[in-house]
């Protein structure tokens, strides 16, 4: 994960170089939403499922950094002060508590955008039936029924009570979604048959919902030198989370049973897909 990281990281700058044109400061806020760290979790899932088909390792990063700047939008957007009003990301001040909120609006919109132009581009793929699924797939997994959608509900559930199978759906659309168009989008590039390109949003599904509730351990258990966010941010909103329903060791055990599930998807591939496997543990052990 840390080499993948490494070559996201490189695209990004290239993709995104500095300019001394008049507009270089939405320019540098969005380097600065996008470069600041983070695991790369999502760019890692559409690599190694690009890999499994024998994608072009350049055109799997393409499609990596795409997903890399949408989530980076999603959290530029997520911290503004309308929204959760974080001040620290991935152990940096926010956009907004850098540069200022209207620059970290425009940041955010110009990752989000960027991403598709990124996806319709040849250099992604030479079949532009391959790349319209691509920009279609991630339209869905990051608009009003995926993420976004996920994010209304998770600001309604600041007032509202919701029961487990509400905060499960707000948790798929809100993060899980996104996990999901990572892991398939590897099937998308390779034209992978749909049982294989299945195994992987399902794995993809319980994935993502082991990885939100680790997540809402964190932001109880966790400190903000681990995960380089304000923690206990939930509890202070009132907002449902997998662990103010469940309690912290139902909600450990429940996500170590997701893992095994998502695993168990993954036999399909015949052992191909063991650094996949080997991330659901990850995802379950993590701190950060």
């Amino acid at each position: 994960m840390a080499d993948m990281a490494a070559d996201v990281e490189r695209a990004i700058l290239h993709l995104l170089p500095t300019t001394d044109l008049p507009e270089s400061r939405v320019l540098e806020a969005m380097r600065y939403g996008c470069l600041n760290g983070g695991k790369r979790l999502r760019p890692f899932l559409v690599c190694q499922s690009a890999a499994l088909f024998g994608v072009n390792p350049d055109c799997a990063l393409r499609v990596a950094v795409a997903v890399e700047f949408v989530h980076s939008y999603s959290l530029v957007h997520d911290d503004l002060p309308a929204m959760d009003d974080g001040d620290l990301r991935r152990g940096q001040p926010t956009v907004h508590r850098k540069f200022d909120e209207a620059t970290a609006i425009l940041a955010g919109d110009g990752l989000l955008t960027y991403a598709f132009e990124v996806l319709a581009d040849p250099a992604t793929h030479e079949d532009p039936n391959v790349r319209c699924q691509l920009v279609a797939a991630l339209a869905k997994a990051a608009g009003p029924h995926g993420m976004v959608g996920g994010q209304m509900l998770d600001l309604i559930a600041e007032h509202e009570t919701f029961d487990l199978g509400t905060t499960t759906r707000l948790q798929r659309m809100k993060t899980g979604d996104m996990i999901a168009f990572s892991c398939e989008a590897g099937g998308i590039l390779g034209k992978a048959p749909p049982p294989q390109r299945l195994a992987l949003r399902a794995y993809a599904h319980d994935l993502g919902l082991a990885f939100q509730i680790v997540d809402d351990l964190l932001d109880i258990e966790g400190t903000e030198a681990e995960t380089g966010k304000s923690v206990g941010r939930d509890a202070q909103a009132g907002k449902a989370t997998f662990v103010s329903i469940l309690g912290q060791d139902r909600a450990r055990s429940q996500a170590a049973m997701l893992a095994v599930q998502a695993k168990a998807h993954l036999e399909i591939f015949d052992g191909r897909a063991d650094i996949l496997k080997a991330v659901a543990d990850f995802v379950v052990a993590r701190r950060t």
